[in-house]
């Protein structure tokens, strides 16, 4: 029986992937949209065994990838906000009156780690509105109580995330918590290009290697929803998928192929590992993002936002958002 590699991903769909047919305990799907490019890949930890193989916790783990993500493509992005919205949905199960809270982790001050807080500027938010006078009786028919914070991270507040989030859930008692954070790829094809939703919680900056308290039905004691983005791989993993590509190169090339094809045999993690000593006295654990980054976590953070805007309010369509947004 196999379980991931050792090179951090996460991605349930990647981890998934490293165990080939192998999986028990997990099921896993996936379905295409053509007009938006989109792949939508689906994957079910059922139980301790599958949780084991892909070193994630039990739960759904919904993952939408498209090449538009990256791009200035509005046509597309209505086609992705549509599906994330309809998907989102699938994991809740509110009332009209219960209330959410959406939590942006992140460093605001790093854009690569800033997609949550960018997130939550664009969300609307109506707990403060809701059941008084200051919205009008068929504008509140159409939204649900929604609140929102930023906590920041721990080396700019002194404090735990989940520490603040959870003070703020034994405070407000929400029905749902809405986790938006940035993630780490195995793979630099879907970076910034994906996006994953999963009910099974999160660990704020695992992909950094900087593990901290779980934000889950666990610890918080109400249902959780994860969003994120991979924004960052690190750079072993780049070097290394950059090596396979020189390697396919010089394989079709017809170039000394028996020493190619050895080098091109070696399982995915002695590969990270050979590359990752040979950096370690130079680079350190280093981690790469696109030099665009910046406009495309602004891009992506208004996709998610939106998703959030018609998913949690009954009566809000993407077109009342192009209207007041």
């Amino acid at each position: 029986m196999r379980t991931t590699s050792n090179v951090y991903t996460d991605l349930a769909m990647e981890a998934a992937g490293d165990c080939g047919d192998e999986l028990d305990g997990v099921t896993v799907m996936s379905e295409e949209d053509g007009e938006a490019g989109l792949v939508t890949t689906t994957v079910h930890i059922h139980n301790e065994e599958g949780e084991r193989q892909l070193r994630k916790s039990i739960g759904t783990y919904i993952t939408l990838e498209s090449q538009s993500l990256m791009e200035n493509d509005p046509t597309a992005h209505e086609v992705i906000i549509k599906e994330l919205s309809r998907k989102l949905g699938e994991l809740h199960n509110l009332g009209k009156d219960d209330v959410a809270l959406v939590v942006g982790l992140g460093n605001w001050n790093v854009t690569p780690d800033a997609l949550g807080p960018k997130t939550i500027a664009r969300v609307l938010v109506t707990r403060h509105i809701t059941g008084t006078d200051a919205v009008a009786r068929d504008i509140e028919d159409c939204v649900r109580p929604v609140c929102a914070v930023t906590p920041g991270v721990m080396g700019l507040t002194g404090i735990e995330t989940g520490e603040i989030v959870r003070g703020i859930v034994d405070r407000v008692r929400p029905s749902l918590v809405v986790a938006i954070d940035a993630l780490a790829a195995r793979s630099i094809s879907r970076i910034n290009c994906t996006i994953q939703m999963s009910n099974a919680g999160v660990n704020p900056g695992a992909g950094l290697g900087n593990k901290r308290m779980e934000l889950s039905s666990k610890t918080l004691g109400v249902p959780v929803i994860a969003i994120g983005v991979p924004t960052v791989v690190d750079a072993a993993t780049l070097i290394s998928d950059s090596l396979d590509y020189i390697l396919d190169d010089m394989i079709e090339q017809g170039g000394c192929s028996e020493f190619y094809n050895m080098l091109k045999d070696l399982q995915a993690q002695e590969k990270h590992g050979i590359v990752q000593e040979a950096l370690t006295p130079y680079a350190g654990n280093m981690f790469v993002t696109p030099k665009e980054v910046d406009a495309v976590i602004g891009r992506l953070a208004g996709i998610i936002a939106n998703s959030l805007n018609i998913a949690l309010h009954p009566g809000i369509t993407l077109d009342d958002i192009n209207k007041y947004f």
